[in-house]
C-alpha cells in the first residue's frame, strides 16, 4: 500500500490485479484500486477533483481529471475518512498511477493540492 501526508490529508491507495477481466493476448489488463483520503486537520475538508497520470511501460500516459470521484464530491469532518473504489486498463502488464486531488477548506475557501502516492500496477498471471 502506498501512503502520502499532504497538507493533513493523508491518502492510501492499493492496486489489485483483476486476472479474471483480463485478456494478456489482447493487450488488456485491469486494476482496481482501493483509495482511503483521511482529514487529519482540525476543520473540515470536501474533496472537488482529481488528477490522475496512468503509465503503461509500452511509454503510454494517460491523463484523467474532472470532478470529485467516483461520482462524489465527499465532505470530510476532522478525523473522518472516505474510501472509494475505482479501476483502470493499461495495454501491457506494468505501469504504474499517481495523481493529485485538490480539496477546498470550508472554514475559509482555500484550495490545498493533495499528493495522490505513486503506486504500482503489476499483473501477476501466475497466481492471481
Amino acid at each position: 500500500m502506498a501512503t502520502a501526508t499532504t497538507e493533513g490529508i493523508k491518502i492510501s491507495v492499493e492496486a489489485i490485479y483483476q486476472k479474471e477481466f483480463s485478456n494478456p493476448n489482447l493487450h488488456h489488463f485491469v486494476f482496481t484500486y482501493k483509495v482511503t483520503i483521511e482529514n487529519r486537520n482540525p476543520f473540515t475538508i470536501q474533496l472537488l477533483r482529481r488528477k490522475w497520470e496512468i503509465y503503461d511501460v509500452t511509454e503510454t500516459v494517460k491523463l484523467v481529471e474532472g470532478e470529485g470521484v467516483v461520482g462524489q464530491q465527499p465532505v470530510l469532518e476532522p478525523g473522518n475518512s472516505h474510501t472509494y473504489l475505482s479501476g483502470c486498463t493499461i495495454r501491457s502488464g506494468m505501469g504504474k498511477m499517481k495523481g493529485e486531488f485538490y480539496v477546498e477548506k470550508l472554514n475559509d475557501g482555500k484550495l490545498l493540492t493533495v499528493t495522490i502516492p505513486e503506486f504500482q500496477l503489476i499483473a501477476n498471471i501466475f497466481n492471481n
